[in-house]
């Protein structure tokens, strides 16, 4: 008696001629063909169509993968065999096993974005948080991985149960290579196609091994930074485009002059009353003009009294200029605007430079600035805690911070101990609160009297 022989009175179901999937979705990744209660005819055919391929599961383990092609369904045919043989252990149900089609077409525009914003550091503007998105393309390489990794036992397979994982995947090292890379933050559009074939080179391997998918394609369309970092941008950008601020400023004066002068009744003493700006603004505009005279603005007359044979202006407060980049901005500052810069944010890299100079220099090796940055204050040492008695005799234990007040308000003797000290000792001997002691504005002269002698 033939094997089928003994299949049939048991089957008592329709026999399938051809095992096919024709799939007119466009996101099924997995297909499980459905053979239960059914018997694959002896000589039948498998169809395996481009795009994807067939695999059969015997008893729970992978027999085969077909890739496209039409394949006779035989006992004859070994790999068939094995699968086959299944059926002879119970006899109730046809077969143990079972026959999946997997699409290996490539699947493409599938969206990937930043779910929070990514913090990074940069050079020009420190520490930024960005936020990108795009697109990216995959496909099923290996069908036996995919199946018994990620698919297990689902009768259909569709994309949405993986791309999540994939984009978290993606989003992840997109931001370790940016933060790898060290490139500006304005001149990142310029990468971005770089980015995307380093990514999927660097995740192609790990996909492989891990999903049995190939990352095909990796799209960066745009990366983004917040509001405030994106007006910050726009006008340095201004900046850049104006080229010579002095001149820039020149011009601007002139035609707010122009302006105000052809406005009816905007002659005369009243044009800058009718601009809004009153004299200090006379005066700038006198500056920028770079007019060689020194007393307040005259509409007859000219800029100041001295006319073109006058002395020059005094120079500006502040000392020599160095061209600037840091958290302040980026251009050509006095000192006394750099060390401004520089006592505002002073864990922050703040480099000048001036002709002659080989390159960039830290503001520390630059004297004029130097001198003019005091020294940051010491830290605020921590509270300690000691065990204490004063003068009522009492012994307790309080803070550095609590007892340092006593012994300014309370005359008599204060004395400390805490672990590691050898005995009692003076309070005001103490490290912690002769520090506290000695802090504070000096004590105040005697109203009405003048100061104390040298």
């Amino acid at each position: 008696m033939s094997l089928w022989d003994t299949i049939k009175p048991h089957v008592g179901a329709q026999f399938l001629d051809v095992l096919e999937w024709t799939d007119d979705s466009t996101n099924t990744l997995v297909y499980r063909f459905p053979i239960f209660q059914k018997a694959i005819q002896d000589g039948g055919k498998l169809v395996v169509r481009e795009g994807q391929a067939g695999v059969f599961v015997a008893e729970g383990k992978l027999s085969e993968v077909f890739p496209p092609g039409t394949y006779e369904l035989s006992t004859r045919t070994k790999p068939i065999m094995a699968f086959f043989e299944s059926i002879k252990y119970g006899l109730n149900m046809p077969y143990k096993g079972d026959v999946y089609f997997v699409s290996t077409r490539q699947f493409t525009d599938q969206k990937w974005g930043t779910a929070n914003p990514i913090p990074i550091r940069d050079a020009d503007l420190g520490v930024v948080r960005i936020r990108g998105f795009g697109n990216f393309a995959f496909k099923i390489s290996d069908p036996g991985v995919f199946l018994k990794e990620v698919v297990g036992t689902a009768g259909l397979f569709t994309t949405e149960e993986i791309t999540g994982q994939l984009k978290r995947k993606l989003v992840s090292a997109l931001a370790d290579s940016i933060g790898e890379a060290k490139i500006p933050l304005l001149d990142l559009v310029a990468h971005y196609l770089d980015f995307g074939d380093e990514l999927r080179q660097k995740l192609n391997g790990w996909f492989q091994s891990n999903y049995g998918i190939t990352l095909t394609d990796f799209v960066v369309e745009n990366i983004s930074v917040p509001p405030e970092v994106e007006k910050m941008m726009d006008k340095r950008s201004s900046m850049a485009l104006a080229g010579d601020m002095n001149q820039y400023t020149q011009f601007q004066a002139a035609n707010a002059i122009e302006e105000v002068a052809k406005r009816p009744g905007g002659g005369g003493n009243n044009m800058f009353m009718d601009a809004g700006v009153g004299l200090a603004m006379g005066q700038t505009i006198g500056g920028a003009m770079g007019r060689q005279a020194s007393g307040p603005f005259n509409p007859q007359a000219g800029l100041g009294g001295g006319g073109p044979g006058g002395p020059p202006p005094p120079p500006l407060p502040g000392g020599a200029k160095f061209h600037y980049n840091g958290p302040g901005g980026q251009g050509e500052f006095d000192v006394t605007a750099i060390a401004g810069f520089i006592m505002a944010n002073r864990a922050a890299q703040h480099l000048v430079w001036q002709a002659g100079w080989p390159g960039w220099k830290p503001w520390a090796e630059a004297p004029e600035i130097a001198q003019r940055v005091p020294p940051a204050p010491p830290p605020v040492a921590a509270p300690v805690m000691f065990h204490y008695t004063g003068p009522d005799g009492a012994t307790q234990q309080l803070l550095s911070t609590d007892i340092a007040p006593r012994v300014k308000s309370q005359p008599g003797r204060h004395l400390v101990w805490k672990e590691g000290m050898p005995g009692w000792a003076e309070a005001q001997t103490v490290p912690e609160i002769a520090a506290l002691l000695n802090s504070g504005p000096p004590p105040l002269p005697p109203a009405g009297g003048p100061p104390p002698l040298p």
